[in-house]
């Protein structure tokens, strides 16, 4: 499978990964064809992009780091704490974070983690653009417990390091939503609003005697920086929680990497490059070097160039080696296709390295055949 925008869908195309809403509600059912009525709905629900079956991906599954039906129960409890949290800003009922949820929720994920700990973060969770905040939430999460993994914290270290990162952005049910969904710039006074989020999220959780001043203080100290150039404190280094540095890293990268009302998604290599220069600047290196041996640079189904001039589309990469995946050879430098599409193993192949990402629409999946800009067919040696 391989994801592709929802504006580049086309009738006929299959669904390969069921798309879901907060609420847990189906979308679109994983097998679906495509209909021109579905591409509309899908624009107007704010979804940004769709998992499709590929034909040169048809043995390929690709593999989430938690089941699927934890991450829908982590997404729905987030989005009814947020929504009554919500409820009690506006003086509507008294706010009780249900602990005993949220403790349950961590652990389903940590479990998860632990089964399939091996794993890359290949899997890119789609998201409706008004839903970003629920899966975020999810996301850092997971995230921060793969980096506690890879740091080796205790069990219980790990609880209460996922427990802070999932209520990271709990002040932002402070902030009013047109604002938070705001597509064009905010004012200063906007900003600065949002800004305050984060001590916000810190006085929610202190109000809560079952949650821990260690989780609170990652929602308080998440937007710090390793250099000072944070907020809301200015504080630097190991002034930082390590909890709450650890958040500040993989709340950057799963937000550079998801669709927001105001930018597309950065793809996860540009993502991978901005967090691997911020070590030791606006992160800790240690920190950012622990995250990034989890990650995928180049995810199941991204279509890239070698030095080599072949073209394909990468199949997978083993943990631990995130420059260096597995590639299906789809054409070779001079533009024939491959017949068996042999693949190659960058772990091994050393003389080889991807030199180039391709748009996902290069390559179009309904008819397997190479689609080329006008404007790239001078540095596409594939043509």
């Amino acid at each position: 499978m391989r994801k592709i925008a929802v504006t580049a869908l086309k009738p006929g195309m299959v669904v390969a990964r069921t798309i879901y809403n907060a609420e847990g509600r189906v979308l679109l059912n994983k097998g679906v064809v495509i209909k021109p009525s579905y591409i509309v709905r899908l624009k107007e629900l704010g979804v940004p992009a769709v998992y499709i079956r590929d034909d040169f991906l048809e043995d390929v599954e690709v593999e989430d780091i938690v089941r699927e039906e934890t991450r829908l129960a982590a997404v729905k409890a987030v989005r009814e704490l947020f929504d009554s949290c919500r409820e009690w800003e506006r003086g509507h009922v008294p706010l009780l974070v249900d602990s005993g949820r949220i403790q349950r929720i961590v652990e389903s994920l940590l479990e998860d983690l632990l089964d399939r700990k091996e794993l890359m973060v290949n899997l890119t969770d789609i998201r409706a653009l008004d839903d970003y905040t629920f899966g975020h939430s999810v996301n850092v999460c997971i995230l921060a417990m793969v980096t506690g993994l890879t740091l080796r914290y205790s069990r219980e270290a790990l609880l209460l390091l996922g427990i802070g990162a999932l209520l990271h952005d709990i002040g932002k049910t402070c902030v009013p939503l047109h604002i938070l969904n705001k597509p064009g710039k905010l004012t200063v006074e906007e900003y600065e609003l949002v800004c305050k989020h984060a001590r916000q999220g810190f006085e929610i959780l202190r109000m809560q005697k079952e949650v821990s001043l260690v989780s609170a203080r990652v929602a308080l100290e998440h937007h710090e920086r390793y250099n000072g150039s944070g907020y809301p404190q200015g504080l630097k280094g190991n002034e930082i929680h390590e909890f709450a540095r650890i958040t500040g890293v993989v709340d950057v990268y799963d937000a550079l990497t998801a669709d927001r009302v105001y930018r597309r998604a950065y793809p996860p290599h540009e993502a991978y490059e901005m967090l691997a220069a911020s070590g030791n600047f606006t992160h800790d290196y240690e920190i950012v070097k622990a995250f990034l041996t989890n990650v995928a640079v180049y995810p199941v189904g991204t279509l890239v160039q070698l030095n080599s001039g072949d073209v394909g589309v990468v199949t997978g990469t083993a943990w631990g080696h995130a420059l260096r995946p597995r590639v299906r050879l789809l054409y070779s430098p001079s533009g024939e296709p491959y017949k068996d599409n042999p693949i190659i193993d960058l772990v091994e192949a050393l003389d080889y390295y991807v030199c180039r990402v391709l748009p996902p629409d290069y390559l179009t999946p309904s008819s397997s055949t190479l689609k080329v800009a006008e404007d790239d067919k001078k540095d596409y040696r594939v043509l």
